[in-house]
């Protein structure tokens, strides 16, 4: 789906001042300097990969004892996606509250992603992938940059949109050489 941008200009990259440290070797995966191009690309890789894959196949898939099983992580990259983009909507929106932080394991635990039907994991992705794109595709030009308190660091819209991106690069990266090999 080709997505109306308020502004034609894209986001451009998020310095170092707009991103948490942690993230930044997963933020300078993401080619380009557009955060919805770079999501709109990996949208389609992941699709194709994950509609590649058996059901019976990644049952119970992990390469590792007390690793997420494959549909665990493909879980967990959309949970976090709605947490970023919900990040990133009170940020553009100029909501000065601090924003929590969230502990991935227990929603993990919590999710019963296992017991789930891997199309409905894919369908969960596309969704919310849908609302992320159309939400930063609505921006003006000017909210890439609006910066607020996350966790314990600060963060743009722009570095909340990169992380989206990079951090799906570094799980499906581990996906393909470690779950698929």
């Amino acid at each position: 789906m080709d997505f109306t941008r308020s502004s034609s200009a894209p986001s451009g990259r998020p310095g170092d001042d707009e991103i948490a440290a942690y993230a930044k070797p997963d933020i300078d995966l993401v080619a380009g300097d557009d955060a919805i191009a770079a999501l709109v690309a990996q949208r389609r890789q992941t699709v194709l990969l994950v509609e590649s894959l058996d059901e019976g196949r990644v049952r119970g898939l992990t390469y590792a004892p007390g690793k997420w099983t494959l549909k665990e992580v493909l879980g967990h990259i959309t949970d976090d996606e709605r947490i970023y983009s919900y990040r990133a909507l009170c940020i553009a929106r100029g909501d000065a509250a601090p924003l929590p932080s969230f502990d991935e394991n227990r929603y993990v635990a919590a999710a019963g992603f296992e017991a789930r039907p891997l199309a409905g994991l894919l369908a969960d992705y596309r969704a919310v992938r849908q609302a992320t794109l159309t939400f930063l595709s609505g921006l003006p030009a000017e909210a890439w940059r609006r910066r607020g308190i996350v966790c314990d660091y600060t963060a743009s819209v722009r570095g909340l949109a990169f992380h989206i991106a990079g951090h799906e690069l570094r799980h499906m990266r581990v996906v393909r050489e470690k779950y698929l090999r």
